[in-house]
């Protein structure tokens, strides 16, 4: 037992301050320094602009504190529904040169020459990047929410869901990097993924159309774009879990969603993470640099 504890401490080792790193070099970037900057300034947007207007609710709004509610609920999830397009884009641009931008320049081949499995590499770029990933998710996400419940004393029961979800799907655009990286150049890896996102994005509203004309057809390659980059699909269960009971009743908004995904696309996501993380560490092990 202690021999195997000894060797994957052993393995474990080398991604770890690979890791620490990539967590280390990611947040000196200007890049992902403004982005943060920039979710700074969006949260005090949206504390201002939500304190204005639960006052005015509390003072001339309707009496009745579920229908304040409501209007907070749908205020909070078009403000989700930015940062939800802001922790993609960040998560697309500014992992896209992860592997790919380091192979280009030639400083991989420095890392790689040490007694360091590829796979180590990988992962501990991955573990890096992922760590400041779900730092922007609880910055963005948990700000918009706990904002929320700080002005309003209201917070959806499903936040944590929501929040986790939300983390999964930035998991999405990384593990795309990381393997486009191994096979493409930075561009290439960053338009590969602003493209899937864009197809995924259109096709999550073809399914919503589909779905309220009855068009079984358009729903169907809604579901396909999916299939192909699983990250709107998350967004939108994760602002289902977000509603109030009393919003799910009334149908869909332009933030939420006529069909709601199901758990198995939830662990489809989970797979495609999986299996792009399995086909990165494949080429990359047969890749020359």
């Amino acid at each position: 037992m202690s021999a195997l504890y000894l060797g994957i401490a052993e393995a474990l080792s080398p991604i770890r301050w690979i890791g620490a790193l990539t967590f280390r070099e990611a947040l000196r970037r200007r890049l992902v320094l403004a982005a943060f900057g920039l979710g700074a300034a969006f949260l005090a947007l949206f504390g201002l602009s939500l304190f204005l207007v639960h006052r005015e609710l509390v003072r001339f709004g309707p009496p009745d504190p579920r229908m304040r509610e409501e209007i907070v609920s749908f205020f909070m999830l078009a403000a989700l529904y930015v940062a939800n397009f802001l922790i993609v884009m960040a998560a697309v641009v500014g992992t896209a040169d992860t592997i790919a931008g380091e192979i280009a320049s030639g400083v991989i081949q420095a890392v790689a020459a040490r007694p360091i499995a590829r796979w180590q590499i990988l992962f501990g770029k991955g573990l890096g990047h992922a760590l400041w990933l779900l730092l922007y998710v609880l910055w963005l996400v948990g700000g918009v929410i706990g904002i929320t419940a700080w002005i309003t004393e209201w917070a959806p029961r499903g936040w944590a869901r929501g929040l986790i979800l939300l983390g999964l799907e930035a998991m999405i655009p990384l593990s795309l990097s990381l393997w486009a990286g191994t096979r493409f150049s930075t561009l290439a890896t960053g338009a590969l993924g602003l493209g899937l996102y864009g197809v995924a994005f259109i096709g999550g509203w073809a399914e919503q159309v589909g779905s309220l004309v009855g068009q079984a057809t358009v729903v169907d390659l809604g579901i396909l774009a999916s299939l192909l980059m699983p990250a709107e699909a998350l967004w939108r269960r994760a602002a289902y879990e977000l509603q109030s009971p009393l919003a799910r009743l009334m149908g869909p908004n332009p933030f939420t969603a006529a069909t709601i995904p199901s758990d198995r696309m939830i662990l489809y996501a989970l797979v495609y993470v999986v299996f792009l993380l399995a086909l990165a560490t494949y080429q990359f092990e047969r890749r020359d640099l």
